[in-house]
């Protein structure tokens, strides 16, 4: 089993300290074993609930023997862990996880940094659940099952919001009666640890815009846009919920409130109906009617798959506009996360759609993926940068834990 946390050891005394991160979803669990910066485990478990299956890579990324499942596979997140935290000690060879870390995408409006798990702090992050059903459950499951098993295992909650806790009040701002803003009903913004890594690697990445005005495009199953300035978030479109801003792989996006008030009341539709729709049966599975997933719909030829993609491509050029003026002007635009890093027609239509704002495509850069993708002399530079969540993850356990 793994070992709770121990102070850090002198240098020259031992083995570094050894971070595990956990990222839990609805039907997958993502997990990796960090020394240092150094990911040295790594390996996810898909199709919980349906048909589960494992894979992993060791440190060098080969492939090596996932975890076993078992002759009852695990239906959920928190099934999960107790067959992978075994398994993980036996690839170490011995080596104990010093800390756990967990992506939580709510964190509300008292958590604007990593917080280490107490019973008290599991009970208010349940609290959050309803403003993320999608994600909060499958977040905190995992953690809930360690800390009753293994109560002296130091674990972190790292929040999707708390990057934007640095959005001014006036960008929260709902027109709401004000109540409603003191109590909590504001723009959150989600995806705050991939924005957050994005933005440690500007300066090495692209220092020329690193201090400036820039743009990240989150663009993956979930997909949002971030407004930095100074590497610090000022805007983002994401809102109260994950539901707000671009169409997603089978979320709605940004809608007109009064969709939802003639849904119930003209169509009869119960909240819950109305939930299902709006997070699961929308997006571009709901627009096309045959994939939420954009390799699908750039492989197909049907008009509705070619008309969700342009949808998705209007909505982000037209939230880019936005969020240029809410930085006064643009210097750069980043795309990360799994379409906006391997996309090029998606990238293509969005920075042809930009090009009012300065960005010229270097469109055999964009072809090969390069990590810039606009031309020599773009008053606006283009750059294509993978995220890594579960690092950020990682670096703030070992901040918060004091590990070397």
């Amino acid at each position: 089993m793994m070992r709770a946390i121990s102070p850090s050891p002198a240098p020259g005394a031992g083995s570094p300290p050894l971070v595990g991160v956990i990222n839990a979803g609805s039907s997958s669990v993502k997990f990796a074993i960090y020394e240092g910066e150094r990911r040295i485990l790594t390996g996810q478990v898909d199709g919980l609930g349906a048909r589960p299956a494992a894979k992993a890579s060791g440190a060098d990324g080969t492939a090596i023997a996932p975890p076993d499942l078992g002759a009852t596979p695990p239906n959920t997140p928190a099934e999960v862990l107790p067959r992978l935290l075994p398994w993980a000690q036996q690839q170490l060879r011995g080596r104990g996880v010093d800390a756990l870390g967990h992506r939580v995408v709510h964190g509300g409006m008292k958590y604007a940094r990593p917080q280490r798990v107490t019973p008290l702090l599991l009970t208010e992050l349940e609290a959050l659940n309803p403003l993320a059903p999608l994600h909060q459950p499958h977040n905190l499951a995992p953690i809930r099952v360690v800390l009753e098993r293994r109560p002296e295992m130091a674990q972190v909650a790292c929040f999707d919001t708390a990057f934007h806790r640095t959005v001014p009040e006036v960008a929260q701002a709902f027109a709401l009666p004000y109540a409603y803003h003191e109590e909590g009903v504001r723009r959150f913004g989600f995806h705050g640890l991939s924005y957050e890594y994005i933005a440690s690697c500007l300066p090495w990445q692209a220092p020329a815009v690193a201090d400036g005005r820039v743009v990240v495009a989150h663009l993956g199953n979930g997909a949002s846009l971030c407004a930095l300035q100074g590497g610090v978030s000022v805007a983002t479109t994401m809102g109260f919920t994950a539901l707000d801003g671009l169409p997603m792989g089978t979320r709605c996006g940004e809608l007109d409130a009064g969709v939802v008030l003639h849904l119930m009341r003209q169509s009869g539709m119960t909240p819950d109906e109305v939930e299902s729709l709006l997070y699961r049966r929308s997006g571009m599975l709901g627009l096309s009617g045959i994939s939420s997933d954009f390799r699908d719909l750039l492989a197909s030829e049907e008009p509705r798959a070619r008309f969700a993609v342009a949808v998705f491509c209007y909505r982000v050029v037209r939230q880019i506009g936005s969020l240029a003026a809410a930085l006064g002007g643009l210097d750069g635009l980043v795309f990360t996360a799994g379409v906006g890093e391997n996309a090029a027609p998606i990238r293509e239509a969005i920075c042809r759609g930009c090009a009012w704002l300065g960005l010229e495509l270097d469109e055999a850069a964009n072809q090969a993926n390069r990590p810039r993708i606009s031309r020599a002399g773009s008053r606006v530079a283009a750059h294509v940068i993978p995220t890594d969540e579960n690092l950020m993850i990682a670096r703030h356990v070992r901040a918060l834990l004091a590990l070397s």
